[in-house]
């Protein structure tokens, strides 16, 4: 803001040709337009510092945020009395990098003034930026802590109504919140949002591995499932194993559950994953379902859409569910 002689109009020149974008004020009412565009720096003479210039520019400075310090540029003429303005501007305008120089001055050191000034401002907003991801980085710590308690106190709600012990409950809640804890290690680890369907499939299955052998046989391809939709299969099979440790092929030595997943690709993209049991003991349909039984049943229609097929094959228990793949984004 340059308001007398051809000053401006040098300046904007001058800047142009070493590819700094300019925008000039001529008045109060402009440079209140300008200052809300979020100028890197401010260029004035001291000519143009009248009350108006002064309150304006001093009201932008005291509402700019924590991180913004905008530093401003002044021009002095020779007969200047420059203690006495510099010490006036610094009691009004706070929270400014003030640089002042007097004219005439060389055009290289002012250009070099103008682009030291710009760079402390793109240091400023790196400032922002990382804040602002800070910010962010809190919500969303703070939004899935209240998911994962939520999750907590419905899994323990689940539980105890399905108890007849208080050791029953230490385990089963405990085994449960170990499949919970798997699933956001497993998308933790995976540094997204989605994580390895098979990678969620290892973790839980992990206790059921010893002596070298396999006592859940998993296979399938590669494909990447979000967050909420990983926590709800690793649950499922969580209570599936559970149950075929309690009263399944996994009660026996030789029993053996065969675990796989595919994912169609014709025209929709189709998942379908089957567990199938089989070397344990002869299986009957109960006369009631158990927790397990439920919750598998009403978690795997929510996630794929459809019921699953939970078939009480004498010779082991089946399940097998299919749905499309887009609801496990």
């Amino acid at each position: 803001m340059a308001p007398y002689r051809r000053d401006a109009e040098y300046l904007r020149t001058l800047l142009a040709e070493h590819e700094v974008a300019v925008r000039q004020a001529t008045g109060p009412d402009e440079l209140a337009v300008r200052l809300t565009e979020a100028p890197g720096i401010l260029v004035v003479t001291h000519e143009a510092l009248n009350p108006a210039i002064l309150n304006i520019i001093a009201e932008h400075l005291t509402n700019q945020p924590d991180w913004s310090e905008m530093p401003i540029i002044i021009l002095l003429d020779r007969t200047a009395r420059h203690p006495q303005i510099r010490a006036k501007l610094s009691a009004t305008w706070p929270r400014s990098r003030q640089i002042y120089y007097q004219r005439p001055v060389a055009a290289l050191e002012l250009l070099s003034g103008v682009q030291s000034a710009l760079l402390a401002r793109l240091r400023q907003r790196d400032v922002r930026n990382h804040i602002e991801r800070e910010v962010e980085l809190r919500r969303e710590l703070n939004h899935r802590v209240k998911n994962i308690l939520a999750s907590v106190t419905a899994i323990f709600g689940m539980t105890r109504r399905n108890v007849t012990s208080v050791d029953q409950l230490a385990d089963d809640f405990s085994g449960r919140l170990t499949a919970l804890s798997n699933v956001h290690s497993a998308v933790f680890d995976a540094g997204g949002e989605t994580v390895d369907l098979a990678d969620i499939i290892e973790r839980t299955c992990l206790p059921y591995r010893s002596g070298g052998k396999d006592r859940i046989i998993a296979k399938g391809s590669s494909v990447h499932v979000g967050r909420d939709a990983g926590t709800t299969i690793a649950l499922c099979l969580h209570e599936l194993a559970t149950n075929a440790l309690k009263y399944g092929a996994l009660s026996r030595p030789q029993g053996q559950v065969h675990l796989d997943w595919e994912l169609l690709t014709d025209s929709e993209p189709v998942l379908t994953m089957r567990w199938i049991e089989s070397g344990g003991p002869p299986v009957a349909q109960p006369s009631k379902p158990g927790y397990g039984t439920l919750y598998v049943r009403s978690a795997l229609r929510g996630l794929f859409g459809s019921p699953p097929q939970i078939i009480f094959n004498s010779e082991g228990l089946r399940c097998i569910a299919t749905g499309s793949f887009s609801r496990f984004r």
